[in-house]
């Protein structure tokens, strides 16, 4: 059933490249989050009690992460046997709804768009789908900041992650990951509500996004080198910068961007009214402009294709 995964994981890339998420096709995410829904309901009526939760926390995790591998892995086994090349198809449907680069891409460049339009009101409604904090009084070079470091942590778990655990085991484990990343977005926050539910989905995450980030890192360093960024800046950040993220992970990818840019990002966001600040990344060498975003997206391009040609290299050697 994987005897082809490296082919398997390369061509879902480039299906999401040409087609991304078409709406009128049904989404596994969707099937996870309703799933999540659930069993967040059925925690939250065993008990309130903190050490309880933090329990039902751990419990939902393996349900949900070990529950879609297993969903997954049986319907391809089941295909697989029916026709191999409906087999192959579903395989490569599967990974690719796990892979993020179009929609990523699509979203930045509708905000660079209305920037160099002069619509800064529509940018701030639109950075406001794709970021968490306060967006309505946002000056441009806020809106641009947000929506560069978006692009840049979205490296990770957008693409890299999701095509390493694809490299790896197939659309199961792609799969896996990204219900593992669901559960992050839903339950992942340090607020009274989940600070103790959460808190498995949140550790999780990390954990399972530890060596995808660090690839990261040496993937944006070759994409900057190919690109003429400043590839020497992008590593200096890394070694200086990346550290003082509030995530063990994204600081990476942030950090890299801000270096090969040679923008500085990070600084004084707002969430409900309140500010809280973020640790620089990178150096101030130039004012944030809207065309940073495009150049943001060509380093998530680069980098995730360089990702998918080490691997689809790789499966054939191991």
């Amino acid at each position: 059933m994987i005897d082809n995964i490296g082919l398997y994981t390369a061509m879902a890339f480039l299906l999401d490249l040409l087609v991304g998420d078409p709406r009128w096709i049904p989404h596994p995410v969707v099937l996870i989050g309703k799933a999540i829904e659930i069993m967040e309901k059925l925690s939250r009526r065993i008990s309130g009690n903190p050490a309880v939760l933090k329990f039902m926390g751990f419990v939902t995790v393996i349900i949900i992460a070990g529950g879609s591998w297993y969903l997954t892995w049986f319907v391809m086994r089941w295909v697989f046997n029916f026709n191999f090349w409906a087999g192959a198809v579903l395989s490569i449907w599967l990974i690719s709804t796990t892979i993020a680069a179009c929609g990523l891409s699509k979203a930045a460049m509708e905000i660079y768009s209305l920037l160099q339009n002069n619509n800064l009101e529509g940018a701030r409604r639109k950075v406001g789908l794709i970021v968490g904090r306060d967006t309505g009084n946002m000056e441009s070079g806020d809106v641009i900041r947000a929506t560069v470091e978006t692009v840049s942590e979205n490296i990770v778990d957008g693409v890299v992650a999701p095509v390493f655990y694809a490299f790896l085991g197939g659309a199961p484990l792609a799969i896996a990951y990204r219900a593992v990343n669901t559960l992050d977005s839903m339950l992942g926050y340090k607020n009274e509500r989940y600070i103790n539910y959460g808190m498995a989905s949140a550790r999780f995450d990390d954990l399972i996004n530890y060596i995808p980030a660090r690839l990261t890192g040496i993937f944006l360093l070759a994409a900057s080198r190919i690109l003429k960024m400043s590839t020497r800046e992008a590593f200096d950040a890394m070694l200086q910068d990346a550290s003082g993220h509030p995530s063990p992970n994204s600081g990476i990818p942030e950090s890299a961007v801000a270096g090969a840019l040679g923008v500085r990002l990070g600084g004084l966001n707002y969430y409900n009214g309140c500010g809280s600040f973020r640790a620089y990344m990178g150096k101030d060498l130039m004012p944030l402009e809207p065309f940073h975003i495009r150049q943001a997206v060509k380093l998530m391009y680069m980098a995730s294709s360089i990702a998918v040609l080490t691997g689809y290299y790789l499966s054939f050697i191991f």
